[in-house]
């Protein structure tokens, strides 16, 4: 399987408090002066306690989610201000006299077309009847098939969930990779957990099917029918998908085969003619998860077809339901806004076509972002800091004591050799060939997905173009790409919190410091380890070192366990294992390379704070986020990201410097005997 790029932050939550500033730059902009709010602390709780509530406690008391927020806090704010940076840039361009097919006009025209409500309501659901009619004609499973793999040259694909990228044990050669697909609720367990919770998500979700089928005209009988139908399959489908934890293994789910050989496993699907509907040449292909292919195969025949049809016309309407009358629009925002993440009222017009635009068009949109709001000279600064951090790492790995010198020089080898793109790419994408009218928001949407396809099946057949971005420019998040073994940080992070000019190197280091730090660390977490200095899935450890690597791995698995989250669950351990280690390992890294600093080798106190209190209060503050309970129970499910609370304490109550710096003793809650702590990296 393709692992994803590991990122800092999972995509369901995004990040602070208000601009402190009491003065103005020469040019007008306003300069921040407090770099840690010391109202948002509860003073009343010690740091060795709860450091997570000792730094943000006050504010998690004070702070009301926005009714349109799964959640709030510093990644949501950051996140908020950069929509608005957004918004401005295309609304300056919708004024403008813009060439057909510039890039002005087709972010403009792409935005303004989604923000014609009156034009889309007008529409209903008319975008997407030609592929329901589609699907009405399809009399057996053999057409099913074709119509399934036609789909995606025009973003209507169904039943294979399809990736071309680098082939992780040949990482310059692309591939095509098929994974688990079909599902509509966030993974397996949502179809056979028992709690609740859960049975009521269920319940919903029959709603939710039934409700979208009425608003195509549909009796409600036959609509409730089809539901009762399409949950009987997608749990007989989810039967065969892997868990969370197990897609996180790359070697397990890493399996190629021969056109031919693949053919012998799935009799009943023409496998030869779905890569050439697809449009995909290719003697060889890679299976993440073979089961839910295989199981597929007998579904396909076994199941009756009328119900295989409704269950592609629900998939049909539900991912076109943003893009139509208001009517699919609120019935989505019940079931997946409301049910899943506790949303209270749907996200303002505006800002979803802000996220549209910088989904569809992201690297058009982000040159204009980045002229306007991304400085050449934070782009050297945070050059000089991740180098920094790279040259601590760099010692650390050769005084580990658990390490052999033999695997030591292949660590350092994959560390020097790390790539580090920080803003925005040095080449941008092309859009030549999607075509953008202000006056047809769907077909607008078409046109990118057929762009996004036909951008990726270009790479079969080509070497990996190691330049290319996995996010685009404004983006509040950071990742680790194994294949490419790069470190990433597009514009949007390099803010406040994270990042600031004007701070003290405590500050920045407790900050983007951490980030760094947590994104090298994730080239050597229980799924990085695995892939060498090239980005090839490769076992480079000597088997004692991995052994000695897997120990340590396990004591992380078993502290994070013993976390509760809304009183009656844990965290998952071992779903959030590589988070885990990266957190532990980030926060740890750039305190060492904030002691190299001036600040950090002395003892002036700002605000009351010495500099090791500043760094860590910092790192706090990072993380000051409050999640609906609804988000956080699905978290704990999907997310390999531990909730924020723990990803403070966690990595802290290992580290004997925050011990000092806090002067947390035996019997405090956050202490951990000498023995109890790791340190891996």
């Amino acid at each position: 399987m393709k692992i994803k790029p590991v990122l800092l932050f999972s995509a369901g939550a995004l990040a602070f408090a208000s601009c402190n500033t009491d003065k103005k730059s020469e040019n007008d902009v306003p300069v921040r002066t407090i770099f840690f709010e010391k109202s948002g602390m509860d003073t009343t709780i010690s740091p060795g306690e709860n450091f997570f509530l000792y730094a943000n406690g006050q504010w998690m008391k004070e702070t009301d989610i926005p009714g349109d927020q799964t959640g709030w806090g510093s990644f949501y704010t950051l996140y908020e201000d950069n929509q608005k940076n957004l918004r401005e840039i295309i609304e300056d361009a919708i004024q403008e006299d813009n060439a057909k097919g510039s890039a002005g006009q087709k972010v403009a025209d792409l935005y303004a077309s989604g923000m014609d409500t009156v034009a889309i309501e007008k529409l209903g659901y008319d975008p997407v009847k030609p592929l329901l009619e589609k699907i009405d004609a399809v009399q057996d499973y053999k057409q099913l098939v074709n119509l399934s793999a036609d789909g995606y040259k025009d973003g209507d694909g169904f039943l294979f969930g399809i990736y071309v990228g680098p082939d992780d044990r040949i990482s310059t050669k692309n591939a095509v990779n098929f994974n688990q697909a079909s599902l509509n609720l966030p993974n397996r367990d949502y179809y056979f957990n028992a709690d609740s919770a859960t049975v009521n998500i269920r319940k919903e979700y029959l709603k939710y099917i039934t409700k979208l089928f009425t608003l195509t005209g549909i009796d409600a009988s036959t609509a409730s029918k089809n539901a009762e139908a399409i949950l009987n399959l997608e749990t007989l489908i989810a039967a065969s998908h892997s868990t969370p934890v197990e897609l996180r293994d790359p070697v397990r789910n890493y399996n190629k085969y021969a056109v031919a050989d693949l053919q012998k496993e799935l009799p009943d699907m023409n496998v030869r003619d779905i890569l050439d509907r697809m449009l995909i040449k290719t003697d060889t292909v890679l299976v993440g998860q073979p089961k839910y292919y295989k199981t597929l195969n007998d579904l396909l025949k076994n199941q009756p077809i009328d119900v295989w049809k409704a269950k592609l016309k629900f998939k049909a309407i539900s991912d076109a339901a943003p893009a139509l009358s208001k009517s699919f629009r609120d019935a989505r925002f019940e079931f997946y806004g409301k049910t899943l993440s506790g949303q209270k009222i749907q996200t303002e017009r505006w800002k979803k076509m802000v996220e549209t635009v910088d989904g569809g068009l992201g690297e058009l949109l982000g040159q204009l972002y980045t002229q306007k709001y991304f400085k050449p000279e934070a782009k050297e600064r945070m050059l000089s800091l991740v180098n920094n951090l790279q040259k601590v790492y760099k010692s650390r790995i050769e005084k580990l004591d658990w390490m052999s010198n033999e695997t030591k020089q292949r660590a350092l080898a994959k560390l020097d050799a790390f790539t580090k793109k920080i803003g925005y790419p040095d080449t941008w994408k092309k859009y030549d060939d999607v075509s953008i009218d202000r006056g047809d928001y769907y077909k607008n949407l078409q046109s990118i997905a057929q762009h996004d396809y036909k951008e990726m099946v270009a790479k079969m057949g080509k070497p990996v173009d190691k330049t290319e971005w996995g996010m685009t420019p404004p983006t509040v998040n950071a990742y680790y790409n194994p294949s490419f073994n790069e470190i990433v940080f597009p514009a949007g992070i390099l803010q406040f919190p994270f990042f600031d000019f004007g701070a003290d190197d405590a500050i920045n280091y407790g900050a983007i410091g951490a980030v760094i730090g947590h994104e090298m660390t994730h080239g050597f977490d229980d799924q990085g380890r695995q892939y060498d200095k090239d980005g090839n899935l490769k076992d480079w450890w000597t088997p004692a070192d991995a052994k000695l690597f897997t120990a340590k791995a396990n004591v992380v698995v078993d502290q994070y366990n013993k976390f509760t989250v809304l009183d009656n669950q844990r965290v998952n351990g071992s779903l959030t294992l590589g988070e885990n280690l990266a957190d532990i390992g980030g926060v740890a890294i750039a305190y060492e390379a904030f002691k190299l600093t001036e600040q950090g080798k002395g003892d002036e106190k700002i605000d009351g704070f010495s500099p090791d209190q500043r760094f860590f209060l910092s790192y706090a503050q990072v993380w000051r986020i409050k999640n609906r309970d609804e988000t956080l129970r699905m978290r704990i499910q999907v997310d390999p990201h531990s909730p924020e609370m723990f990803r403070v304490n966690g990595p802290l109550s290992n580290m004997p410097e925050f011990y000092r710096a806090f002067d947390v003793k035996p019997g405090d809650k956050m202490y951990k005997a000498e023995s109890e702590r790791v340190k891996v990296w």
